[in-house]
């Protein structure tokens, strides 16, 4: 059986794509669906590539029982559109940058991360990066509740 691809895409891959990627392995941990599934997260720009999660990321992740401190950012590429069945953004500016990049055959999902959580009220995760602790805490939740909802989704398709 081949595995679903899920990949989280954000800017420079260290703080809310790394957090996803590691919230969402939790996630399909607890819904018994890890082995099913590639799951993995990258930037669409290219100033962090090999540099682990942002420090404030991996401490608030650590916080809440993710470990993210392993990862490493790396940048999109288009064979990345051939490996991975959803690939969610984490804003519009991001998105768009995928949608641009995206080969013309790529018939997986691509979108934003949070459109999965409607009842959230907001569209994009917020980048941290500038802000302080409680702006990661924000991503924290964001990404949290969306996590539960695309576990979920996967689990029916899996049915």
């Amino acid at each position: 059986m081949s595995k679903t691809g899920i990949l989280f895409v954000c800017m420079g891959n260290i703080c809310r794509s790394p957090t996803a990627e590691g919230v969402f392995r939790a996630a399909a941990t607890r819904a018994g669906l890890i082995d099913r599934l590639r799951i993995d997260s990258a930037g669409t720009l290219d100033y962090h590539i090999g540099a682990p999660p942002d420090q404030r990321a991996t401490l608030a992740a650590r916080k809440r029982g993710y470990d993210i401190a392993t990862l490493r950012a790396r940048q999109i590429e288009t064979a990345d559109f051939a490996r991975f069945d959803h690939i969610y953004a984490m804003d519009q500016t991001n998105l768009q940058v995928l949608a641009d990049m995206r080969p013309a055959d790529y018939r997986g999902h691509l979108g934003l991360f949070l459109d999965l959580a409607p009842e959230l009220g907001v569209r994009e995760v917020p980048d941290p990066y500038l802000g302080g602790p409680e702006t990661f805490e924000q991503a924290l939740d964001l990404i949290e509740h969306a996590s539960v909802v695309l576990a979920r989704r996967i689990a029916a398709e899996h049915r």
